[in-house]
């Protein structure tokens, strides 16, 4: 059981340097957990029936007239339309603005060549809903810290999530998501390292 008496239907872990996805029902749940505490998560959601609508952190920001992601928020699409809603949060500070690492973030900023990456992770993680082909769309970076100073630039600090914080979010279409654990190790992002999150879905009530 989780909330409000509402049952766990799935339970995925999500190892360090790795992605995993599923399928929600509408009126299904993801509760997304910080194991250890101060691991980003790169999360990604599809239209189940038309891969070509996604959630859109750009459309997001100005749907929401926000760069914070609040509880009772809609996870807007680019077709400017809630495909999830933002439900519960015990963190507080999420991100919005920063694509997935990728190849070439490691190869020209840290000379580096086989190093694991968001995209990567991602892309995998969708190859068995069939989606593997389809372009990865910028993601919500659940618990990154990403601090604005007052000229709006800003500074990655570590995340303020502890071991056992979450968020929930439930699904207003069919949908499939996908989550990374981010792979960065070599700056702040994670606090230095990277560690597993899991997913549990719950079924609609």
């Amino acid at each position: 059981m989780f909330h409000d008496g509402k049952k766990i239907k799935e339970e995925i872990i999500i190892p360090p340097y790795e992605g995993r996805g599923a399928i929600l029902q509408p009126g299904e749940e993801v509760v997304i957990i910080d194991v250890d505490g101060k691991q980003v998560g790169d999360f990604i959601c599809f239209n189940r029936f038309d891969p070509k609508e996604f959630v859109s952190p750009v459309h997001m920001r100005a749907s929401l007239s926000s760069i914070r992601l609040k509880v009772g928020d809609g996870l807007f699409s680019n077709k400017r339309r809630p495909l999830m809603e933002f439900m519960e949060d015990t963190v507080g500070k999420h991100d919005f603005f920063f694509p997935a690492c990728d190849y070439y973030r490691y190869k020209v900023d840290y000379g580096l060549e086989n190093h694991p990456n968001c995209h990567d992770n991602l892309q995998n993680a969708l190859e068995s809903f069939g989606l593997g082909n389809e372009p990865i769309p910028d993601p919500i970076n659940l618990f990154m810290n990403n601090v604005l100073d007052e000229f709006g630039d800003y500074e990655i600090a570590e995340p303020l999530s502890k071991p056992g914080d979450y968020v929930r979010m439930k699904a207003l279409d069919e949908v499939v998501i996908a989550c990374s654990t981010c792979s960065q190790d070599m700056a702040p992002v994670n606090g230095w390292k990277v560690t597993s999150l899991k997913m549990q879905i719950l079924e609609a009530t």
